[in-house]
């Protein structure tokens, strides 16, 4: 019979963590949480001293009455739940709802799934850490708070189907900022002139792009001062006035962290937050490998820290010296700089074994296991490389009294670049066939000259959403991917081509959270919590007190918006449609989705249809109105009723005023007009 009992929070670890111990050793899982605050209530006693009310999860019952049979079974109880912050609250849970108080139990976790570290972890059991415990009750209490006070208060303005989260209402804040930056840019005119010269003896030109007056760098805004250089430059001869040759060098990356490999997998694989991390938790579970059994084959994937351990470091230097030369391996592993609070019991993630290459197990994974699985690999060898070494050539070019400029490398030691090249390094230099000097004899071949418009910032995607909540310091490595799947789950946010987009139902939300709930979508008050949350971690701050100070506060905003509310009866708005199938004068309600047209005959009368927000402006196209529309996923734009006989649509909401230089239709730009003609460029203030 066995004598000491294992508990894992995942049945794929079962099987992997059994081969390793052998059969004195019992390992059962407990598919996660065990117990959490009730749904039917807030759960937490706010007038005796915050006290967390914990039940056994619906579902969970024969799950615990399976591991009671195993607890009463051995001697030693391991509580092997994932090595952060929510699988030390797991032990926690089990430790109480199993009854291992009179046990001997101790608490184990290993950062990879693999026959060393497991038994490694058995040398080194510890107690569960309440700073950890603490730190994630915090979260889940204040999430609690959030949600179960402020949901009712949006049901009551908004109608129904609508909810609210603490970490995601920031989130959702932080794209709408961006979609109004988005709406009220306004494009600038430039222009680019570069000249195409043909070297003596050489038969390929180059490029040499304009730089400006002499010494002094210009950017041509107009035509007019565009007209003003080529007048300077006609019949002018090219000369080199100056050619500077020197070496450059690009450093490895970091191994990646969990917010690194989202942001990575979505540029590269096109893989969502959540599937990078579906795929990656696989992985560090175990996947049977043939030859090996199953096995873990990356480190944990939940981890801010880019540490790598002694021994994965020197298994790393004696591969690449093997693989690669010794002139490929660093010395010295890339650390970065502790900007923030780092949970440096991590490791970064890495494959358990460099020597488990890709290509030697692919045969053993699925097609999306292998890309994510060499990514992490390539990322791992690289960042235990030496820089890529380039060779650079500057050569500055005058003609009359204008400077152009042409800027070429070439690589001249590969180093880590060898093996992975990230998305934006992916380099389009111009080579220049030989060295340049003032004795070259240059010839304009011809002028390229060129109108453009400053574009405005990029709409969020994934990746870069992931960026700004670990920049701006809003969650943690565990939260990014649900954050993202919730408020895209609910509605408020939409994907089309990697770009997240705001809906109807989502601008609603975030205004209400920023009219009656200003701190709770503050950047820089969740940014704090997470930082108090961390001193919970270390010891240095009391759960209850992050509690105390937070909870009354959020009373009292909860109370003044019901009291809003109660002065304001929110009745149905009527609309100018009449229902076709009673006659009745249809109403505007709010849905899941967003605002539709509904009969007040309900339930004699269920008809609905799609509400189409009239903005006061004729058809440039037909005359006939311009309405507020929203495409099939819920993203808002502008487009003529008579759709599909008249096609007029645009993202921005246009103006009546048309456009004083070109006739067409001005779009609204926070407080000027915009010309919807990108050509024309025209801008005047709103009357």
């Amino acid at each position: 019979m066995a004598k000491y009992l294992v508990i894992v929070e995942s049945p794929a670890k079962v099987k992997t963590i059994k081969k390793f111990l052998g059969s004195n050793y019992e390992v059962a899982a407990s598919n996660g949480h065990v117990r959490d605050l009730p749904k039917s209530t807030l759960g937490i006693d706010v007038e005796k001293d915050y006290e967390p009310k914990y039940i056994t999860i619906r579902g969970k019952g024969d799950v615990l009455a399976n591991l009671r049979k195993e607890v009463k079974k051995a001697e030693k109880i391991y509580l092997a739940t994932d090595p952060d912050r929510e699988g030390e609250a797991i032990s926690w849970h089990l430790y109480f709802a199993l009854k291992l108080e009179n046990k001997k139990v101790y608490r184990i976790t290993f950062n990879e799934i693999t026959k060393n570290a497991i038994k490694e972890s058995l040398k080194h059991p510890r107690e569960i850490n309440m700073g950890l415990v603490d730190a994630q009750q915090t979260r889940r209490m204040l999430d609690r708070m959030v949600g179960y006070r402020i949901s009712p208060v949006l049901w009551a303005k908004v109608k129904r189907g609508l909810s609210a989260g603490r970490v995601q209402s920031v989130a959702l804040r932080i794209i709408c900022d961006r979609e109004e930056e988005i709406s009220a840019f306004i494009p600038e005119e430039y222009w680019t002139l570069d000249a195409v010269l043909n070297i003596e003896g050489e038969k390929k030109p180059i490029t040499a792009k304009y730089y400006g007056h002499g010494d002094k760098k210009a950017t041509i805004s107009n035509e007019a001062q565009l007209k003003e250089i080529l007048n300077n430059i006609k019949n002018a001869e090219f000369k080199i006035a100056e050619t500077k040759v020197g070496e450059r060098t690009k450093k490895a990356p970091l191994p990646f962290t969990t917010s690194t490999l989202q942001q990575e997998a979505s540029k590269v694989l096109n893989f969502s937050t959540q599937k990078t991390m579906r795929l990656a938790q696989q992985l560090y579970e175990g996947v049977d490998i043939k030859g090996n059994g199953t096995v873990g084959i990356i480190t944990y994937l939940r981890t801010d820290s880019t540490r790598v351990s002694e021994e994965a470091e020197a298994s790393a230097r004696a591969y690449i010296e093997q693989q690669y030369g010794s002139v490929y391996a660093a010395q010295e592993g890339t650390n970065q700089k502790k900007t923030q609070k780092i949970q440096d019991a991590h490791e970064a993630i890495r494959p358990t074994d460099i020597n488990r290459s890709p290509i030697a197990i692919k045969e053993s994974l699925t097609r999306d296991q292998f890309r994510l699985y060499q990514l992490i690999w390539k990322r791992f060898v690289a960042s235990r490389m030496t820089p890529a070494v380039y060779e650079t050539t500057s050569v500055k070019i005058d003609a009359a009294a204008e400077r152009f400029t042409v800027a070429a490398s070439k690589m001249k030691f590969e180093g880590f670049m060898s093996v992975y090249v990230q998305e934006e390094e992916k380099e389009d230099n111009q080579i220049l066939a030989k060295n340049l000097d003032k004795d070259t004899k240059l010839s304009l071949e011809r002028l390229e000259e060129k109108q453009h418009f400053t574009q405005p910032p990029a709409h969020y995607t994934e990746a870069s959403l992931v960026r700004a909540l670990e920049e701006l310091g809003i969650g943690r490595p565990s939260t990014y991917a649900p954050t993202i799947t919730t408020i895209m789950a609910r509605r408020y946010v939409v994907k089309e081509n990697r770009n997240l987009y705001v809906t109807e139902l989502g601008e609603v939300v975030n205004k209400m959270m920023k009219d009656a709930f200003p701190s709770i979508v503050d950047v820089n008050f969740t940014a704090n919590l997470e930082t108090l949350l961390d001193g919970v971690e270390e010891g240095t701050v009391g759960w209850k007190t992050i509690l105390e100070n937070f909870y009354p506060d959020l009373d009292e905003a909860v109370v003044a918006a019901e009291k809003e509310l109660a002065e304001v009866e929110i009745k149905d708005e009527l609309s100018e449609e009449v229902c076709d199938v009673c006659g009745r004068q249809m109403v505007i309600k709010y849905g899941p989705h967003g605002r539709f047209l509904a009969c007040p005959g309900f339930p004699e009368c269920k008809n609905t249809k799609p509400y189409f927000e009239k903005i006061g402006v004729a058809c440039p196209k037909c005359g006939k109105d311009i309405v507020l529309k929203k495409t099939k996923k819920g993203r808002k734009y502008y487009g003529c009723i008579d759709n599909p006989d008249c096609d007029f649509m645009v993202w921005q909401k246009p103006s009546s005023a048309m456009c004083s230089k070109c006739g067409q239709i001005m779009l609204e730009k926070g407080n000027k007009l915009a010309c919807s003609n990108e050509t024309c460029g025209n801008i005047m203030d709103k009357n």
